[in-house]
């Protein structure tokens, strides 16, 4: 009886061993996602293993969306590294827009500012680059630092969301 435990507990060992070795990151991902449109996207339990994939790494949990809004529009016929480096750039350039029509930010300022901060691999939230961007907005009555600091937030948010993957 208590060998069977035993045998049981090791194969669980080996289990976790294995999903530690096994680099959860974009690369992977997208090699499920060619399996999911091998199966004619008919195969929910890869859909399901890359969801677990995606949680068990801190990296791409904010880019849970932009991946899950990929696989939706994955059919026969896509090529998934062509289309997803395609998918990237358009979503950023919305998403980029989006963020620079709601907070009224320089548009060719936060360009640069963000390609900059892509390649960099920081988001400098200090500093002339930063205060380039900004729309005018009084000093007076804490106003300029409220719209900073809903600036900084939709840009980390950004920053996050596309980090690592352009």
């Amino acid at each position: 009886m208590d060998s069977n435990k035993e045998i049981i507990n090791d194969d669980i060992v080996f289990e976790i061993e294995l999903v530690r070795q096994i680099e959860v990151n974009i690369d992977y991902i997208l090699m499920l996602v060619a399996k999911y449109q091998e199966s004619n996207c008919k195969d929910k339990e890869i859909l399901t293993t890359i969801n677990k994939a995606i949680q068990s790494s801190i990296e791409l949990r904010s880019k849970k969306e932009l991946i899950e809004r990929f696989i939706e529009q994955v059919n026969a016929s896509t090529e998934i590294d062509e289309e997803w480096r395609s998918f990237l750039h358009e979503r950023k350039e919305e998403d980029l827009a989006s963020i620079i029509e709601e907070e009224k930010l320089k548009p060719e300022e936060t360009k640069r500012f963000i390609d900059n901060a892509l390649r960099d691999g920081v988001l400098k939230t200090t500093g002339t680059a930063f205060d380039k961007i900004m729309p005018p907005v009084s000093r007076f009555g804490g106003a300029r630092a409220k719209k900073k600091q809903s600036i900084i937030t939709k840009l980390m948010d950004f920053f996050e969301k596309y980090f690592g993957l352009l």
